[in-house]
């Protein structure tokens, strides 16, 4: 979300990253089928050892900064999928770091659910 970065073509030198860039406005939706429909697969072919979140709560509807449209509930729903996924390939080990949010109730509450879910999910 950061501007001019995390283009598509950024791979890194090793072919190992994934840039996903999310079009202004994005809502579930489009997040879903991001994620589900290419982010996840590909962390589940890769089979990390460990899961690092870098979790931007910029992406709030509320936020000034990004221009994208999800809800808390859109963070409740990804941090479980990322759940799933460190259940499935890594068994359960989660990182999560706090990055961004510029609006402050939005990124209280984005954040709080976040935690919830790790709480709640053994992490």
């Amino acid at each position: 979300l950061y501007p001019g970065t995390g283009a598509a073509t950024e791979t890194g030198a090793f072919d190992n990253v994934l840039n996903y860039p999310l079009p202004e406005g994005c809502t579930t939706a489009t997040l879903q089928a991001a994620y589900d429909g290419e982010i996840f697969p590909r962390i589940e072919a890769f089979n990390p050892d460990l899961i690092l979140v870098s979790a931007g709560f910029d992406a709030h509807r509320a936020d000034p900064l990004a221009g994208l449209m999800w809800e808390v509930e859109d963070f409740i729903w990804l941090t479980n999928r990322i759940c799933d996924v460190a259940d499935k390939v890594c068994d359960g080990r989660i990182v999560s770091t706090l990055e961004g949010g510029y609006d402050l109730d939005a990124l209280a509450a984005s954040v709080a659910a976040h935690v919830k879910v790790l709480m709640e999910r053994g992490g």
